[in-house]
């Protein structure tokens, strides 16, 4: 049997392990977490990420725990609506229960290792990257050129018991920050964003909280809301990485899964979404074929997609975040909402 060490065994770990052929390969999971994390967000599974999960064999369970998305705005920090979103058949599912679900999914012959990876020996079979964007496995490969790039901004998000009006589900866009709300399967999800020099590590959940409820303090009263309830024991605070652009996933006995490979922003929602499909995608592409050339077809497939992305969601970081440029930008935003506004009353005028 041939041997795959998998360094993480976070959401694109765990999805690797219970996708892969047991009968072929020799699976060993290591990750320096003795258990599955208790806090967490919730993520919005879109169409390619949902056809991920049923292939890891979760879909109907994660279905089950989760709302349906439905509709949403981008609206200004007052909360006028610039721009609504229907989110059709994607469901926001809480990032503890899709941990859950997946480590549920690992088969019981895979190995489990609890670890914290310092280097990647040449003798270890294929080694997969799961360790998100400051890799172990990437740094070692691929050197310190690759290593992961601090942003200047703060996220800031978190769980409330509470529920939120339809009707104010959305994401608020101020002036060099944003935040938004949407109803989940435990109360309110909430996330926030603004440029900090804080951190990078050692950062204070309670300090921070505060902070944002005085920076938010002028914005829509739901934030306001949201804010007073949040408490430091549900609340998730990180500065934001990013991973440089690679010109291979793949470099000698090792490949790059997830945030390992393109740590994003998370403007677009599509973070996790695209590890699990690296994920199915990998583990479909070694159960059928050999591994190099597994490995050769894994890059083609994946890179310059999730590249792509990459620079979509720091494009939209800078649209939403915009701060000298936020009055042109809202009112372009305006512009739009007015002619989409007069659009939809001609279409439905008689004729």
């Amino acid at each position: 049997m041939e041997t795959i060490s998998i360094v993480g065994g976070g959401i694109a770990g765990l999805a690797l392990a219970s996708c892969l052929d047991q009968d072929r390969f020799e699976v060993t999971i290591i990750e320096k977490r003795p258990q599955l994390p208790a806090v967490g967000t919730v993520l919005a599974m879109w169409p390619n990420a949902q056809r991920a999960l049923e292939r890891a064999g979760v879909l109907a369970e994660a279905r089950a725990v989760s709302p349906v998305v439905g509709s949403g705005s981008i609206r200004d920090a007052s909360g006028n609506p610039w721009i609504t979103v229907n989110g059709g058949d994607m469901f926001g599912i809480s990032r503890i229960d899709l941990l859950r679900l997946l480590d549920s999914a690992v088969p019981a012959s895979v190995r489990r290792t609890t670890a914290t990876a310092a280097s990647v020996p040449a003798e270890a079979g294929l080694v997969v990257g799961a360790d998100g964007v400051h890799s172990v496995v990437r740094r070692e490969a691929w050197g310190a050129s690759a290593a992961g790039r601090l942003t200047s901004c703060l996220a800031v998000r978190g769980i409330v018991p509470s529920r939120v009006d339809p009707r104010e589900v959305g994401e608020y866009w101020g002036r060099g920050d944003l935040f938004g709300v949407a109803n989940a399967a435990r109360g309110i999800n909430w996330y926030g964003s603004y440029r900090s020099d804080l951190g990078p590590s050692g950062i204070d959940v309670a300090a921070v909280l505060e902070q944002t409820r005085h920076h938010f303090a002028g914005h829509a009263p739901v934030i306001r809301r949201v804010l007073a309830e949040a408490t430091p024991e549900h609340t998730l605070v990180q500065r934001i990485w990013t991973t440089p652009r690679l010109r291979s996933y793949v470099r000698g006995n090792a490949v790059l899964i997830g945030d390992a490979a393109h740590a994003m922003t998370p403007n677009l929602g599509r973070g996790a979404c695209e590890a699990l499909v690296d994920a199915t995608t990998l583990a479909e592409l070694l159960n059928t074929l050999p591994v190099k050339e597994a490995l050769a077809s894994y890059n083609r497939r994946r890179r310059i997609r999730t590249q792509a992305l990459a620079l979509a969601s720091s494009a939209m970081m800078r649209v939403a975040l915009a701060d000298r440029a936020q009055p042109l930008r809202d009112r372009l935003l305006g512009l739009a909402r007015r002619r989409n506004q007069r659009a939809a009353v001609v279409s439905s005028s008689p004729r």
